[in-house]
C-alpha cells in the first residue's frame, strides 16, 4: 500500500460513503482483485497519480469483499477506476487502460490540485450530442428487437443481463444486441436518451419496452409475444 496520505484502503463501507458525502471535490475509487493480474499495473498508477494529485481522495477498493460498493458502482471487471464526484460518476475506466486512467484522473481532479483543470470536450458540445443521439437511434433500430445488456448474448455479465437473455431465448424471440460494457458514450447516452436509468434495456421495433421486471410482466400476461414484429419469432 501505498504511503501517499490521501490514499484509503477501505475497510469498511461508511469509510466511503461519509466522505463522498463531506467532499465537494471528485474522488477517484480504485476497484480491485488479488487475483487478477492487470490490477497491479494499474495500482501503480493510481499510487503515483495520488503523489500527484495530493488534493484529492484515493480510494483503493476490493471488489468482491465490498460487494454493495462494487454493485452500486455496477462494476462488472476488475480493474475498474470510478471518478466520482458526491452521488455522480464523472468517468469510468475499466481494464488495464493506464492512458485513459491518467488523462480522466487529468481532466476531472486537476483544477482542484492546480495542475490544469477540465478542458471542454466534444461530448459536451451540441453537435457532439445530436451525433451521439443519431448513433443511438440507429443501434436501437438495429433490429425489430433489440436489447442493451452487459456482455454478450452468449455470455451476459451481471444477472440481471443473464435473465433478460434467458426469458428471450424461452420465448423463441429473435433479437439483436449490444454490450454496453464496451462503449461508455453509449452505456451514459443512452440512460438519457431513453430517460431509464438501468440495463438491461429491451427496445421493440425502435420504442423502448423496459427492464427485467417489465418484461418478464409483459411475457407472464402475453402482452410480450403480441408486440414482437413478424419474422422476429423462431419457428
Amino acid at each position: 500500500m501505498s504511503a501517499s496520505k490521501n490514499i484509503v484502503q477501505i475497510k469498511e463501507e461508511k469509510e466511503l460513503r461519509s466522505t463522498l458525502e463531506e467532499t465537494s471535490q471528485a474522488a477517484v475509487l480504485y476497484f480491485w482483485a488479488s487475483w487478477a493480474e492487470q490490477c497491479k499495473q494499474v495500482e501503480s498508477v493510481v499510487d503515483d497519480l495520488a503523489t500527484k494529485y495530493s488534493k484529492t481522495q484515493f480510494f483503493k477498493i476490493e471488489a468482491e469483499e465490498f460487494e454493495e460498493i462494487s454493485d452500486a458502482y455496477e462494476i462488472n471487471a476488475v480493474p475498474t477506476v470510478i471518478i466520482a464526484k458526491k452521488a455522480k460518476i464523472l468517468a469510468r475506466v475499466e481494464g488495464a487502460n493506464v492512458a485513459e486512467v491518467v488523462s480522466q484522473v487529468a481532466s476531472n481532479c486537476g483544477a482542484a490540485n492546480g495542475v490544469g483543470g477540465k478542458q471542454p470536450s466534444a461530448d459536451t458540445k451540441p453537435e457532439f450530442k445530436q451525433d451521439l443521439n443519431t448513433r443511438l437511434k440507429g443501434l436501437i433500430e438495429r433490429a425489430p428487437v433489440m436489447v442493451f445488456i452487459k456482455g454478450t448474448a452468449a455470455q451476459p455479465r451481471c444477472g440481471f443481463s443473464r435473465k433478460i437473455v434467458g426469458m428471450l431465448n424461452e420465448q423463441n424471440i429473435k433479437y439483436g444486441f449490444f454490450d454496453i460494457l464496451t462503449d461508455e458514450q453509449v452505456r451514459q447516452g443512452l440512460k438519457e436518451y431513453s430517460d431509464w436509468p438501468t440495463y438491461p434495456q429491451l427496445y421493440i421495433k425502435g420504442e423502448l419496452v423496459g427492464g427485467v421486471d417489465i418484461v418478464s410482466e409483459m411475457i407472464a400476461s402475453g402482452e410480450l409475444t403480441e408486440m414482437i414484429p413478424e419474422g422476429s419469432l423462431a419457428k
